[in-house]
């Protein structure tokens, strides 16, 4: 059943709001109401020690009467004695004030909210007296939600309308763009347990979600039904949106005030864009967050039992690319492969595996050089082909993207250390998959 009331603000003329009792629950009211710029005026035999530093229309230290009432137009009763409260009830009809009864709803007039402030922006919660812990829980949930930065905008409002400047459509997009947040999301290579908890929860609260091809089925089932999937998935020779389009859709949904989680493979800022995205979005004057996540780079070789570093195979490793912006090939690394102690991992570079062989070929680096290549990296279809710098392309051709090159002496360590299938399995992957 419905409660039969209504949420307003109420402006009070002056000395007349009347805090019956003076003991920790008197003084807590008295603090609320001081905060919203309300000096009460105290009726009570003996008063709490902490009304000192409250700010107070008077103070009566004596019992209440009915002469005490006159001119009040709200009066709370927290002294929690039936016979004060009798007493009050029986007078408010003919005195015209509105009564609350600290803790007893039903003989309440009105109820206490759960208020939240930013300057002249109030925001009160309430469940008509049933649970104040329920509204200050959502109170909080509120308050961590919004950004401070709506004070600010509610004194510049405020100002406005004061001198007459009232441009609704300016102030809606002004609003908009402060409650809007944006995350570039970093998922991880595909497996859903490698998620970070602040990526999982960014998920599991926004209203908006674009997501690459990459995003596994796991990841994606996380998404509460009650949010707008897109896909604007890149594959190679097959682009369901520019880059330009996403980050126009990403603004559309933000301009109204939407949370809009962005979800990329890997991590946003290796080699994901993420750079170009949230340039584009601090420049529309958008608040926009980038969530790590755990790169193929990294991931990859691991879950293949090949540590990128490892003393005496490796002292340091390479990130890089194969492909440059406008589907260009990159190969201005390959004297990388020179340097001893050394890994170099190459993202997208499968379809351009003859390419690397013969480059580094032509630059004199060995074709004993160990590589691996490592596909689907902590997925079910997982593959691992070991082999050389001579035989990659032979390698690559038995492998389904998308994967990662490795290259050095730290593949060696595939055939000892564990990777992402244990036990007998494991033994039984290296032989089916040496090349």
């Amino acid at each position: 059943m419905k409660t039969a009331s209504l949420p307003v603000l109420l402006k009070p003329k002056e000395g007349g709001v009347v805090l019956v009792g003076a003991g920790k629950v008197g003084l807590h009211k008295a603090e609320v109401l001081a905060a919203n710029g309300i000096a009460a005026t105290v009726i009570a035999p003996a008063v709490h020690a902490g009304f000192e530093g409250v700010p107070l229309h008077r103070v009566l230290r004596k019992n209440v009467a009915a002469g005490d009432l006159k001119g009040a137009s709200v009066v709370i009763d927290a002294t929690g004695d039936n016979a004060v409260t009798e007493m009050l009830l029986g007078l408010k009809a003919a005195k015209g004030f509105l009564l609350n009864v600290v803790d007893v709803p039903s003989l309440c007039d009105f109820y206490f909210a759960s208020l939240l402030h930013y300057g002249p922006l109030k925001i009160a919660v309430s469940s008509d007296g049933a649970s104040p812990t329920l509204t200050q829980c959502v109170r909080d949930k509120i308050r961590r939600t919004l950004p401070p930065e709506l004070e600010t905008l509610a004194r510049e409002k405020a100002g406005e309308r004061s001198g007459g400047m009232i441009d609704a459509a300016a102030t809606r997009n002004a609003t908009g763009r402060l409650l809007a947040s944006v995350s570039l999301v970093g998922c991880g290579p595909g497996d859903v347990e490698l998620l970070t908890l602040k990526a999982y929860h960014i998920i599991k609260e926004a209203d908006v979600i674009l997501y690459d091809h990459l995003i596994s089925e796991e990841i994606l089932a996380l998404i509460p039904t009650k949010s707008i999937k897109i896909y604007v998935g890149k594959r190679k020779g097959c682009h369901s949106r520019t880059q330009d389009e996403i980050n126009r859709m990403i603004v559309q949904y933000a301009e109204k005030g939407c949370s809009v989680a962005r979800l990329k493979s890997g991590d946003p800022y290796i080699f994901g864009r993420g750079a170009e995205e949230a340039a584009y979005l601090a420049e529309k004057g958008f608040r926009v967050s980038v969530v790590a996540g755990i790169s193929s780079a990294i991931a990859g070789p691991a879950v293949a039992g090949i540590p990128v570093t490892a003393r005496g195979y490796a002292a340091n490793f390479s990130v890089v690319s194969a492909h440059l912006k406008g589907a260009k090939t990159n190969l201005s690394w390959i004297d990388l492969l020179r340097q001893p102690d050394h890994t170099t991992v190459v993202l997208m570079g499968l379809s351009l595996s003859r390419a690397i062989r013969d480059a580094a070929l032509e630059r004199g680096i060995s074709r004993t050089l160990p590589a691996a290549i490592v596909s689907n990296a902590t997925r079910p279809n997982q593959q691992t082909r070991v082999t050389t710098l001579g035989k990659l392309a032979d390698a690559a051709g038995a492998v389904e993207g998308p994967a990662i090159i490795v290259f050095g002496d730290v593949v060696r360590l595939h055939a000892i250390l564990p990777g992402y299938l244990e036990g007998g399995k494991r033994a039984e992957r290296a032989a089916a998959n040496a090349v």
